[in-house]
């Protein structure tokens, strides 16, 4: 399993944290940032949303002050569908009901839980009820046009 790392200045800690405790269960690869200082998070988004449409990575992770500039910023493109995640249930749904790709959180979110949800969201499989086959291909047809 390949998961890719991504973040802003304010999220590199937590970034840093999380690649060290995770490199030794999975293949990571951290596209940046790679410091505190002051970075664009869309610069980072697109290079992780890109790595994960060209299968380079199974999976990606996202991270900024929030989570939501990052996560907006990773859904502009094409295949990507990442969650702002904020517990794990929202992991659990994201990827059973809306097979994410990439999943975002704060900077403020606790080491512990950040783990648990990175785990959790890589081997939590999506569901093929059909209404939830139906809502993610209306996602897709959409983004074709």
């Amino acid at each position: 399993m390949k998961i890719g790392f991504a973040s802003d200045h304010r999220g590199y800690t937590l970034k840093e944290e999380l690649i060290k405790e995770l490199k030794n269960e999975y293949e990571v690869v951290d596209y940046g940032t790679d410091s505190k200082d002051s970075v664009d998070y869309p610069d980072y988004a697109f290079i992780l949303g890109n790595k994960v449409v060209n299968h380079e990575i199974d999976f990606g992770v996202a991270i900024c002050g929030s989570g939501i500039g990052i996560s907006i910023a990773c859904n502009k493109v094409k295949g990507i569908r990442c969650a702002k995640v904020s517990s794990l249930e929202d992991v659990i749904a994201t990827r059973t009901d809306n097979d994410a790709n990439i999943i975002a959180f704060g900077e403020k979110t606790n080491l512990k839980d950040a783990l648990l949800w990175i785990k959790t969201f890589v081997n939590t499989a999506t569901s093929q009820e059909e209404k939830h086959v139906r809502r993610r291909n209306k996602i897709k047809e959409y983004e074709e046009q």
